[in-house]
């Protein structure tokens, strides 16, 4: 069985666990070690049954958590080239830890076979995922100012996908972020809006995923009502209906069992 759960999702902090069977995979340590050992004892799991810890980039509400899980625990981390030597930079610890991989390449951990991909975002080497177990395929895109032409070739066909809905645009520009931040979010190498997410939602949909996980939203520039509501409108008007939820953004998220399905339609 393939299932997700994320343990946190948000400007404050992110971190998912994604299990192939036996194989299970923490993808980021945003949050504290202790948030993510508790996330996971309600789980009935502890540190030493996870197989790696994955990183998408380097910016810390996606690290917060690492120096002290390196310290608790044995586990290999995998980044991209770029991230990996930026993060031997920040954490000395990770030196001998790391297993760099190039962007755009595909390994198996496991029972799972992992593709990496690039994404548009302000820290080297950022990254998306697709973890292909079994029993389907689970695709990640967060943190990233556009869908990249690598993400729109390896996430169509993914069954279940968290997909980054970061931001509404009206409520960011008349927000009370300063002039710079907002150019910074709403950039190619910001975060993804509710408008883009819905775009790309269709697409997934079109190509077979049956759930759909809104997630990074915005504590200040968006509300699950908003993300939601925008996808959903799309994907109707579009004639689609896969599951849809808003992941939590600062407790643990129910679990999502990864089906295969065809194109989900009204």
């Amino acid at each position: 069985m393939t299932t997700v759960h994320t343990l946190a999702s948000g400007s404050s902090g992110n971190a998912a666990l994604v299990c192939c069977g036996d194989t299970r995979l923490l993808v980021d340590a945003g949050i504290s070690c202790r948030r993510i050992t508790a996330s996971l004892r309600e789980l009935g799991l502890a540190l030493e049954d996870l197989t790696a810890i994955l990183l998408t980039h380097t910016h810390a509400d996606h690290t917060a958590g690492l120096q002290t899980l390196l310290k608790r625990s044995q586990l290999p981390i995998f980044a991209s080239e770029d991230a990996a030597r930026d993060l031997c930079l920040r954490l000395p610890l990770c030196v001998g830890r790391l297993r760099p991989f190039s962007r755009n390449s595909r390994f198996d951990l496991g029972g799972c076979a992992v593709t990496a991909f690039s994404t548009s975002h302000d820290a080297p080497g950022a990254c998306g995922y697709r973890f292909d177990g079994a029993d389907g395929s689970v695709g990640l895109l967060t943190d990233t100012g556009y869908v990249t032409e690598e993400a729109a070739d390896i996430l169509p066909g993914a069954d279940l996908v968290l997909l980054e809905a970061n931001h509404d645009v009206e409520a960011l520009e008349s927000g009370p972020y300063p002039y710079y931040l907002k150019r910074r979010i709403l950039g190619d190498r910001g975060h993804l809006s509710n408008d883009t997410a819905a775009r790309f939602a269709v697409t997934l949909a079109e190509n077979g995923a049956s759930e759909i996980i809104l997630a990074h939203l915005s504590k200040e520039n968006n509300t699950p009502a908003m993300a939601r509501t925008a996808v959903e409108t799309a994907l109707s008007a579009a004639g689609l209906a896969p599951e849809l939820s808003v992941a939590p953004r600062d407790t643990l998220g129910p679990c999502h069992t990864v089906t295969r399905r065809c194109a989900c339609r009204k």
